[in-house]
């Protein structure tokens, strides 16, 4: 039987990414990698089989709708390479600790988001120091 959010976020600290937990994220992330390159793939087919147009206006329509297409695909492109480097970290047992502070980033966090590399209070910090600095 599949793990379920709710028994994954039960689970005792102590069991903090065990076996189950990391095969859980692990297929999560596949399935969210497989279907960002099903739509990639989509979008690519879509796009080779749009018509010239001849009118200025509809031609006009059909760039923007592109333009549009090609930076959700980009925004995609990059949660794809996040995807990636998230595997990888499942598979050197580094998946689910903070990057800077090696403390456990928190089922809850990596639920909302399976690509988190740094805990709440790190990712706060690095935002307070980023907003700092762009001021």
């Amino acid at each position: 039987m599949a793990l379920t959010e709710a028994a994954l976020l039960a689970m005792p600290e102590a069991d903090y990414m065990n076996d189950e937990q990391i095969a859980f994220f692990r297929d999560r992330l596949t399935s969210m990698r497989n279907e960002l390159q099903r739509k990639v793939d989509e979008t690519v087919e879509y796009m080779r089989e749009q018509e010239t147009v001849a009118d200025p206006a509809d031609r006009a329509t059909v760039e923007e709708e592109h333009a549009l297409e090609l930076r959700t695909r980009d925004r995609e492109r990059k949660l794809l390479k996040k995807i990636e480097q998230a595997l990888t970290r499942i598979d050197d047992g580094s998946y689910g600790f903070c990057e800077e502070t090696g403390e456990p980033i928190g089922i809850a966090r990596l639920l909302a988001r399976p690509t988190a590399t740094l805990s709440v209070d790190a990712q706060t910090r690095r935002e307070r120091v980023q907003k700092l600095f762009a001021d």
